[in-house]
């Protein structure tokens, strides 16, 4: 435990550790380091600390951006003045996100260039870091997380539970060195505070979901829609995307749902909503995503492009978390609060053909394909494996652009052929490049956005931060000597863009592994 005297923390210390933890090749050491820093913190300290170690301006239950596109350089050379400490941080930051209305733009620059002007160039370097997401310091939440428990003392597995559970490394930090193990273990999911979906691995076939759940799944259609959690208590809703942003304000319509049809107080479900043509067929869904970043004129919207919800799992209940429950009483739990509205399709089956035949009245209908759920497991957040898999009717998979090029002849002054790669442990792993797949004002935009996230240009190729994730479609999945993957998508074509994905959440190196190796199933191997 932390003694109660601790000074304030300043930046400098910060960014003292972050350098020796970049420049600490071993996992342990930078362990170490990082728990030796927690430790003396005091419990507000605490808080920020791990909320910027972790490439965050605001703690993930605290619903602020910034909406700033960085710092700013300052404007003259900075006066005496007291040491930053995190606390001026955390205040400036919250300046700058409570600004609103009109001037807000100049607001938020003027107190930005306020704390750049504090700061030594070492110091603005670390903070564009926070407000860009971009630490650099081979530290991943996995390794705070055990960085938290070993300076407070506890179990890795205590503190990786709670993270779980409350969806804040935040809150797990606070309980951890603030109140022990015993905390730890008795932490629940908080109803608006969101948690991060629980992830599917990619199924071949029905037969291998079958085969891994004991012979019987949960099937459900795969709408070609929006993943949502929605937060319900009373008349407050919340709903958050994939990527955890709040959505809220952006489907009314949804809310209304919510308000109106859900029972059981409070709650927590997992859904996806479903852009409708007046016919009530799914559109695209690029259409439905248009809605998702309507900030004007979002009623009107609503009523010319209406969504559908469909809801596949129930993690709160009447204020109890059903996380550890098997998906089948969960499901049950969702019958509940839903009277059985909103439902996804859903059936359970025990053979290849009665799965198979589900799947393809699914892609009839115009979705992507189906999910195959496991009825005893848990509710992960976050967690990937054969709980849960997805079986769709094209072959893709969802990669992330770390480069683009640039293009020749009618594609001139665009960035056009995009360097695709997966992810490989805290690293990315190029598996192909592609020029197909968007339209000519998606190659615009997409040339902006790009340009916006360079972080090298040798004239040709232009090097950009991992952000931007897309859908991908290939033929086949080969051998490769020219990518230090060992893999390539061949025929690869850009499907869609997965706005509603993080880049945390793209294919890994070993499921694109695990698919090459699938595709021998059917095929010779040489």
């Amino acid at each position: 435990m932390r003694g109660d005297n601790a000074r304030m923390a300043l930046l400098s210390d910060l960014v003292a550790l972050r350098e020796r933890v970049a420049a600490s090749p071993g996992r342990l050491e930078k362990r170490r380091l990082v728990a030796k820093y927690l430790r003396d913190l005091s419990p507000e300290d605490l808080t920020r600390a791990v909320t910027y170690l972790s490439g965050r301006a605001f703690p993930a239950s605290d619903p602020h951006v910034l909406n700033v596109r960085g710092l700013p350089a300052p404007a003259a050379a900075a006066s005496e003045s007291a040491p930053l400490t995190l606390a001026d941080v955390a205040q400036a930051f919250g300046d700058v996100a409570e600004a609103a209305g009109p001037g807000s733009r100049r607001l938020r620059e003027a107190r930005l260039a306020e704390l750049s002007a504090r700061a030594s160039a070492p110091e603005r370097d670390l903070l564009q870091r926070i407000i860009y997401g971009e630490m650099r310091m081979g530290l991943s939440e996995g390794l705070v997380l055990e960085a938290i428990a070993e300076a407070a003392g506890v179990a890795p597995a205590a503190v990786r539970r709670a993270a779980l559970m409350t969806g804040d490394l935040t809150v797990v930090a606070s309980l951890a060195l603030g109140q022990g193990a015993d905390a730890l273990a008795a932490a629940q999911p908080r109803v608006f505070v969101p948690l991060l979906p629980m992830l599917a691995e990619i199924a071949a076939d029905v037969g291998e979901a079958l085969a891994a759940h004991g012979g019987t799944s949960a099937v459900e259609y795969k709408y070609d829609g929006a993943r949502i959690q929605l937060h319900c208590d009373g008349d407050r809703v919340a709903i958050w995307s994939r990527r955890l942003s709040d959505v809220t304000a952006s489907l009314p319509d949804i809310v209304a749902i919510a308000r109106r049809d859900l029972f059981g107080a409070p709650v927590i479900l997992d859904g996806e909503v479903v852009a409708l043509d007046a016919a009530g067929r799914p559109l695209p869904f690029q259409e439905l995503m248009r809605r998702f970043r309507r900030v004007r004129g979002v009623e009107a919207a609503a009523g010319a492009r209406p969504l559908t919800l469909h809801l596949f799992d129930c993690l709160m209940a009447e204020g109890r978390s059903y996380l550890d429950e098997p998906y089948a009483r969960r499901w049950e739990a969702l019958e509940r609060v839903t009277g059985g509205r909103w439902l996804a399709e859903r059936a359970v089956v025990s053979s290849a053909a009665d799965g198979e035949a589900f799947k393809a009245r699914a892609i009839a209908a115009g979705h992507e394909g189906i999910m195959a759920k496991d009825l005893g497991s848990p509710y992960e957040p976050g967690g990937r494996g054969k709980r849960w898999f997805k079986l769709k009717a094209a072959l893709t998979v969802d990669c992330v652009i770390v480069a683009a090029d640039r293009g020749s002849g009618r594609r001139v002054g665009w960035l056009s052929n995009y360097h695709l790669a997966v992810a490989d442990g805290e690293g990315w792993a190029e598996v192909g490049k592609t020029f197909k797949g968007l339209t000519d004002r998606e190659f615009t935009e997409m040339t902006e956005r790009l340009r916006a996230l360079a972080t090298d240009d040798n004239g040709y190729t232009v090097r950009v931060r991992p952000e931007v994730v897309v859908e991908v479609e290939y033929n086949e999945i080969q051998k490769s000597p020219t990518y230090p993957s060992g893999f390539a998508l061949r025929f690869a074509r850009i499907a869609r863009i997965r706005e509603d994905k993080a880049p945390g959440q793209a294919t890994t190196l070993g499921e694109l592994r695990g698919l090459y190796e699938r595709q021998f199933a059917t095929k010779g191997r040489v």
